[in-house]
């Protein structure tokens, strides 16, 4: 992903594949960007005998999509106790964060009344 982030637009396997020094296998590569795309994080488009990989997606929206994944997991696994840690790390972090969290959970709780 970072080096399809890297130069933006369009790469193929072998640009990549390049970009490495033969650090990795060529296969490697064709098959961790079709893992990728399969995944939805890349676009694909065929020229040619050979695929053009764009990202789906920014760096940003993956880290928040995997931040979201996680704490989903965590939550429904752990339940009270990751809630509890959660809002622990919050407030050892930035009170005023702790203030966003509440008026948030105040907002979402408006919404669910109304639908």
């Amino acid at each position: 992903m970072d080096e399809v982030w890297r130069h933006g637009g369009e790469r193929s396997v072998r640009d990549v594949h390049a970009a490495f020094q033969a650090r990795l296998a060529y296969t490697t590569v064709m098959t961790t960007m079709d893992r990728l795309y399969k995944k939805g994080l890349l676009d694909r488009r065929k020229e040619g005998r050979a695929f053009l990989y764009s990202a789906r997606i920014n760096r940003q929206q993956l880290a928040l999509s995997s931040g979201a994944s996680a704490l989903r997991g965590l939550l429904q696994t752990e339940g009270e106790a990751a809630l509890s840690f959660l809002v622990d790390t919050v407030t050892d972090r930035d009170l005023s964060l702790l203030d966003r969290l509440e008026r948030l959970v105040r907002e979402k709780k408006r919404q669910a009344a109304r639908e």
